[in-house]
């Protein structure tokens, strides 16, 4: 039978509300007392009654995710740092998944929803005002990551176009003449949100109009980009430029096939700086978005508008990125 807070009470001589405040952090107790309380609690193996605490404050102490899927080593990494801030802040979380389907999106949350969630950090694939309708109907805090939803939807990112931009511009310095941008979400995407690729598309055309006639650009903008590869000069003065190190590395094994190695025979750069990289050779050059960052911004800002310690609902948070140096480029 699990030890009860009456318990330690009786085990530490004070009173219920003082153990209770030690426990917290709450309320003014000396510090040698919080000491002793938290020490007994320790050794006794006391669990907190989660239900109690829940009733009590009106919570669950549960957050909601939703995002794309978890095979995509970007989202892997962005799920686990906002599952380790979360539990820092003794939130547990609700993982979902919408593997790119708008109306699963939207299910998703309104079960959150039902389930009472304190909160939700989402990377939507829904955007505008009528979504965000929905989204403030439902009278839940929601930040948003990656993809911006509408004004006065929180959001936390890093400033895409600027990361593209500083990319092209480092492949064009490096000297290579035709520059060929790849992003197969662009086409066909009409009512999909894909800001995040609107915008580095718009950060990589500001490099290459800045440059004049130093280079030419082309474009891969369908999923079928790895059979039109061959359609540009894969020459030493060729660099493909892609919105995703998953289709940098895709790039990277097709051309091998045909005994072309990048960063020699031609340039490649990705974008994300996903974990799995560091297996690569040759080292990608990348983009590090600095997914933990974001997350962490993501849960705080999301924990300050549940304690209501936060009212700004149109709160924009930008974290710096870096360029990642490999040997692609």
């Amino acid at each position: 039978m699990s030890i009860t807070t009456n318990d330690l009470a009786k085990l530490c001589g004070v009173s219920r509300t003082t153990v209770i405040r030690a426990l917290n952090n709450t309320g003014r107790i000396n510090d040698a007392t919080k000491e002793m309380i938290l020490k007994t609690a320790k050794e006794h193996g006391y669990k907190p009654d989660l239900l109690a605490r829940s009733l009590a404050k009106g919570r669950t102490y549960t957050i909601g995710m939703v995002v794309l899927d978890s095979k995509n080593r970007y989202f892997a990494q962005m799920i686990s740092a906002v599952s380790a801030e979360a539990e820092k802040l003794g939130y547990g979380v609700n993982i979902n998944l919408h593997n790119n389907d708008s109306q699963k999106e939207i299910d998703k949350i309104k079960r959150l929803a039902a389930y009472k969630t304190d909160g939700i950090i989402l990377s939507s694939i829904n955007k505008g005002d009528e979504y965000k309708a929905f989204l403030d109907g439902l009278d839940i805090p929601v930040v948003s990551v990656d993809n911006k939803i509408a004004e006065g939807i929180p959001f936390v990112d890093i400033s895409q176009r600027s990361a593209m931009k500083a990319a092209t511009n480092k492949v064009i310095s490096k000297g290579y003449r035709h520059i060929v941008f790849v992003c197969p979400p662009i086409n066909g995407n009409n009512k999909e949100n894909i800001y995040v690729h609107e915008q580095r598309l718009l950060g990589f055309n500001q490099a290459i109009e800045q440059a004049q006639d130093k280079c030419t650009a082309g474009y891969l903008l369908d999923w079928d980009y790895l059979e039109h590869i061959e359609d540009y000069p894969v020459n030493k003065e060729t660099a493909f430029i892609c919105t995703a190190d998953e289709m940098a590395l895709e790039i990277m094994m097709k051309l091998k096939e045909k005994r072309l190695t990048a960063g020699r025979d031609y340039g490649l750069h990705g974008f994300d700086a996903i974990d799995t990289l560091k297996y690569i050779s040759p080292r990608l050059n990348s983009v590090n978005n600095n997914v933990e960052l974001v997350a962490k911004e993501a849960m705080q800002l999301l924990f300050n508008l549940i304690e209501a310690k936060e009212k700004e609902k149109n709160k924009r948070i930008i974290v710096p990125y870096d360029l990642v140096d490999g040997e692609t480029i």
